[in-house]
């Protein structure tokens, strides 16, 4: 395996493009996520404000593929940060032009942008962060409902000494303490790298699952999928979302906690569940993926970050 490449730290003044690789949103949102950011003092850059949707995307996929190419690409940029999940990353990723690609770049999202993040670890091996979007976190601000944890993403955009740890503020469903890569992101689109060039490698990971609006039979299927292809075989420990708007369907007694119980305990490995990851309500938590990480599953859960994300 390659070394990971890690990108330089946020600085006062650093340029961060706002892109737009999936679906669209309101542009009242993406301004105020960008005055946020701006506010901690960077330059944020974007021209995806105005633009005219093309059905369930923010553009025509060529506009979308030229955007994100250029802001991987541009020496000046150091953070690319999406606007919103939503779908339509994956779609990208073969047009790519990784060659381009020189430096690492602190590339942030979740959702949809799962899919980006599993593409440049597996063919590039940049560290990327699992966190706000500029409409999906930035935009109610630090510490607000909807909004994100500014600890977590100081820690893990600018810390360039030394690790951190974060509380999970879940619950423990197998308790234990387990070293490794932290990888993963939303399941859905986990499950869908399957079978394509860039699959995630979840081997000796400290793996995240997460996902919203999916009912507990939808979730066992893709958990069953994911054991089946073997993909839980090697991995070390487990920290899973919150799983919001996944209700009980009428007429069942099992929840998404009971089918997780049911596919992931029998694993026996350390694993947390509720963390306030991606899909929440609570202040999003912002987790370096690609980095060497050691869970400690006991009470709300720990995650010890044991190296910089980041360099100076």
């Amino acid at each position: 395996m390659s070394k990971a490449l890690k990108p330089l730290a946020l600085v006062a003044g650093s340029t961060i493009a706002v892109v737009a690789p999936a679906s669209g949103t309101k542009v009242e949102r993406i301004e105020r996520g960008s005055e946020n950011l701006e506010r901690l003092g960077y330059h944020v850059i974007q021209t995806i404000a105005n633009r005219q949707a093309d059905g369930y995307f923010s553009a025509p996929l060529a506009t979308r593929l030229a955007e994100l190419q250029d802001a991987l690409t541009r020496k000046e940029i150091r953070g690319v940060f999406a606007s919103r999940g939503g779908y339509g990353s994956s779609e990208l990723l073969g047009g790519l032009k990784t060659a381009r690609m020189k430096q690492a770049k602190i590339v942030c999202g979740f959702s949809d942008l799962t899919s980006l993040h599993v593409f440049l670890w597996q063919k590039l091996r940049w560290i990327t962060f699992y966190g706000p979007l500029i409409a999906g976190g930035f935009d109610a601000g630090a510490n607000a409902t909807g909004g994100y944890d500014p600890d977590t993403f100081v820690c893990a955009t600018t810390a360039t000494r030394s690790g951190w740890s974060m509380p999970l503020q879940g619950e423990t469903l197998v308790r234990g303490s387990a070293a490794g890569i932290l990888l993963g992101g939303c399941i859905t689109l986990i499950e869908t790298s399957i079978g394509t060039p860039w699959e995630l490698d979840t081997r000796g990971a400290i793996l995240l699952l997460e996902d919203r609006g999916v009912k507990p039979y939808h979730l066992d299927r893709m958990l069953l999928h994911l054991k089946q292809a073997e993909k839980f075989k090697s991995v070390r420990g487990i920290v899973l979302g919150e799983f919001p708007q996944c209700d009980t369907p009428e007429g069942s007694t099992v929840s998404v906690l009971d089918v997780c119980k049911r596919i992931l305990g029998p694993l026996k490995i350390p694993m947390v569940y509720g963390a306030p990851v991606g899909h929440t309500a609570r202040p999003m938590l912002t987790l370096p993926l690609g980095i060497r990480a050691r869970l400690h599953a006991l009470g709300e859960g720990r995650l010890d970050i044991l190296e910089p994300a980041v360099r100076a």
